[in-house]
């Protein structure tokens, strides 16, 4: 099957709808081992504790594969930019397991995630779409505010960082 632009895809990856569950999606490729389960997670006693779910620290036995992914704005396959916050993080969600399932993972390997959104008024879309993504054992995560992006239409961008095994 041809991609658009008329390439042909190195690993074709299923095109993911919404919706659907992103925790308990099982990659086609043999993923869905979900090792964030195994990872050892820091919320020290000391320190405030984080704003939403997530921890402020998680810890990566040795042995583990790094995949770090780019960020992921809301933009389809077909180039559609969905309307809102919610909408664009789920697009964003839905590419990052695409890239997670062609690498052999699923959601469940993300053991860190930062967010960039372009106002205040965007963050409850922008949780609604990740606390989805996020079921389970959450990673630890960072979410910024940021003046834009290269497109104005853009409201939303995630980059993930995911550790599979060797």
């Amino acid at each position: 099957m041809r991609a658009a632009g008329g390439f042909e895809p190195y690993h074709p990856v299923p095109i993911l709808q919404w919706p659907f569950n992103l925790a308990t999606f099982v990659p086609p490729m043999g993923g869905g081992h979900c090792p964030r389960r195994l990872m050892k997670r820091h919320t020290p006693t000391t320190i405030r504790r984080p704003f939403a779910n997530y921890p402020h620290a998680v810890e990566v036995p040795a042995g583990m594969r790094l995949l770090l992914l780019s960020g992921q704005l809301g933009i389809g396959v077909d180039e559609h930019v969905p309307e809102g916050s919610e909408a664009q993080a789920r697009v964003c969600f839905a590419n990052i397991a695409a890239i997670l399932a062609e690498a052999g993972g699923g959601p469940g390997d993300v053991v860190k995630l930062n967010a960039y959104v372009t106002g205040r008024e965007h963050l409850p879309g922008y949780m609604a779409a990740r606390d989805e993504f996020v079921a389970g054992p959450a990673p630890a995560s960072t979410l910024m505010i940021v003046s834009g992006f290269s497109r104005p239409e853009f409201v939303v961008e995630v980059e993930a960082l995911a550790v599979l095994p060797a």
